[in-house]
């Protein structure tokens, strides 16, 4: 291979992958779509396996890759569930005391009501002992 020029990234420290940030893995993406780009042509050129690449596009394709492009924290699907069990409970908890506190305002108000009244004037008459 005369006349060919190779790109080489050097990678220091305890880092042994190169990470590669969302926009640029669509602009990666976005190159295998070009005419006359392939899948092996593109990654070869960037240094990535073509089966990497390959999972990307079918990333890109679901819309895994620009859900991350706001440049927001990602949250691990297992604390993405534990959060939603959370909020499950509390919600439970919530309707349970909500519950309570129609029962016990229904009871406040049969207290309070005009059954009360006529209690009063069912009992003992004033003046008289018990």
């Amino acid at each position: 291979m005369t006349g060919s020029s190779s790109k080489f990234e050097v990678l220091d420290g305890p880092q042994r992958r190169r990470r590669w940030t969302a926009s640029e893995k669509l602009a990666i993406v976005q190159e295998t779509y070009e005419p006359d780009a392939t899948v092996s042509l593109v990654a070869r050129r960037h240094g990535v396996a073509p089966n990497q690449l390959f999972r990307w596009r079918k990333l890109a394709a679901q819309g895994a890759l620009t859900a991350t492009s706001a440049q927001e924290e990602v949250v691990a699907a297992s604390e993405y569930r534990a959060l939603q069990n959370q909020v499950r409970e509390l919600q439970r908890l919530l309707g349970k005391k909500t519950l309570e506190a129609e029962i016990l305002k229904e009871a406040l108000e049969v207290a309070t009501g005009p059954k009360k009244q006529l209690l009063r004037s069912l009992s003992w008459p004033k003046g008289r002992s018990r």
